[in-house]
């Protein structure tokens, strides 16, 4: 569809979508840095601990794996899975 004929509800789906990547992104990068041991003084990797923090604020810590790498992977990696799936069905629900 050419954007000039692109409607306002089409338009938000994009968007709700777009945030919603985004939102799993950070959740996801943090996994990574947290498994390749990124050093945790650096100002980028603070941040994205922070946001990811923030998102996973509900999840964080919600099992309880002997290990560390476990509950990190599992705890962030569900509110990712959760953002990506409730922010993609709301997406498709205000396109149509």
């Amino acid at each position: 569809m050419s954007p000039r004929y692109e409607n306002g509800a089409h338009s938000a789906g994009r968007i709700i979508a777009a945030v919603a990547d985004v939102m799993a992104l950070f959740l996801g990068l943090w996994i990574v840095m947290y498994l390749l041991d990124a050093n945790r003084g650096n100002e980028f990797v603070q941040f994205v601990h922070e946001v990811a923090r923030w998102l996973a604020g509900w999840s964080h810590d919600l099992f309880t794996f002997d290990e560390a790498w476990a509950r990190v992977v599992a705890g962030y990696g569900l509110a990712a899975i959760v953002y990506l799936f409730i922010g993609h069905a709301i997406a498709n629900r205000v396109r149509h």
